[in-house]
């Protein structure tokens, strides 16, 4: 990995408006965020945050998001053990003269054929980062008519968790403690 680009997880308060305002921290100090993923957590009216921000001072970065108020917790874990994944949809031209040969490719991949046209497939691959880029890539040559990519999701390996406490969604001002959040 670049080392200007670093993946960061944050837990933040769900409320409206609270991504609007990450993000736009970003824009105004010019930084570029690669991928950006949100999504419920397992704790109730918390999100799980994750960017791919490209910064030389991703100090920077977590300071700037420790200054809004519905964020609870900022990690970069890009030099921790995680578990990294994407997904992406690819609908590519597939006369029927190729499509045993999607198929195979499709399979070597672990990747799953969702639809089939007359002249058409659309292929969901889940993997890695780079297994995701590779598959696009040997993908290519058939067509790619529409892809989309999700944004890197990320989790660390083994006993340290990145989790909020039962009772962060309640608390209307300031951050919670990094203790109660790494068990």
């Amino acid at each position: 990995m670049n080392d200007k680009k670093h993946t960061i997880v944050a837990l933040v308060q769900d409320r409206p408006g609270v991504l609007n305002r990450a993000v736009s921290l970003f824009r105004r100090r010019g930084f570029n965020i690669e991928s950006l993923a949100v999504g419920h957590s397992e704790t109730p009216g918390i999100s799980r945050l994750t960017l791919v921000v490209e910064s030389e001072d991703v100090e920077q970065v977590t300071k700037q998001l420790y200054r809004l108020i519905e964020v609870l917790k900022v990690s970069d874990v890009t030099h921790d053990p995680t578990v990294e994944r994407e997904m992406v949809l690819v609908k590519i031209h597939a006369p029927s003269a190729n499509r045993p040969e999607i198929v195979a490719l499709a399979g070597v991949f672990d990747a799953k054929i969702v639809d089939v046209g007359y002249n058409t497939m659309i292929i969901e691959m889940t993997g890695t980062p780079s297994k995701v880029e590779n598959f696009v890539e040997v993908i290519r040559p058939f067509g790619v008519k529409e892809m989309m990519r999700t944004g890197r999701i990320a989790m660390v390996r083994g006993v340290h968790t990145h989790q909020a406490p039962a009772d962060a969604a309640e608390h209307g001002n300031g951050h919670v403690a990094a203790e109660a959040i790494l068990n």
